[in-house]
């Protein structure tokens, strides 16, 4: 894979960041019932980042959940034969909750769907929306972001890289070619 561009540095990450979490506060009117579910890997630092941000504007702690969804994908059988489970870590009750399910990037909707069906085995939360650092396009299934960072239009032949210190020891977001 070749770097075509850097799309976003360590800054505009942590800027994004908390516009986000401004959107979040602003759209739900404050914190009642909100919780964060981040989607393994790269979405669950994103929670945490979101939720201490939340704790910085607001000065409430807002619950974060870790989800794994490898059981939920609908093209299991094409990752691997016998696929990898994680531990889904949500130490609060979904039932009545706004979740704001978090992932690094937003592509065809899949991930996204299978998180959902993840989180109704867990109970019935009262709404759910979906926050992501990039949205990519190339939709196959009728998802969509209410909180986006940056919106990158990309052929099939590009990948979003994002990279979190949990993972890569930096902060950015890069456009590669196949």
């Amino acid at each position: 894979m070749e770097l075509k561009a850097e799309l976003m540095d360590e800054a505009a990450v942590e800027r994004t960041i908390t516009r986000i979490a401004h959107e979040i506060l602003e759209k739900n009117q404050g914190t009642e019932n909100l919780a964060l579910i981040g989607v393994r890997r790269r979405g669950v630092p994103i929670a945490r980042k979101l939720a201490e941000c939340i704790r910085e504007i607001e000065g409430k702690e807002i619950p974060v959940g870790e989800l794994d969804i490898n059981l939920y994908r609908d093209d299991l059988t094409e990752v691997q034969e016998l696929p990898k489970v994680n531990e889904t870590k949500i130490p609060f009750s979904v039932t009545g909750s706004v979740i704001i399910l978090t992932d690094d990037v937003l592509y065809t909707g899949r991930t996204a769907r299978a998180a959902i069906e993840a989180i109704f085995i867990q109970g019935r939360p009262a709404k759910i929306e979906l926050a992501v650092l990039v949205d990519r396009g190339h939709r196959e299934l009728p998802i969509r972001a209410d909180f986006v960072g940056k919106n990158v239009p990309t052929s099939r032949n590009e990948v979003i890289k994002v990279s979190l210190p949990d993972f890569d020891g930096r902060t950015c977001v890069e456009l590669y070619g196949l």
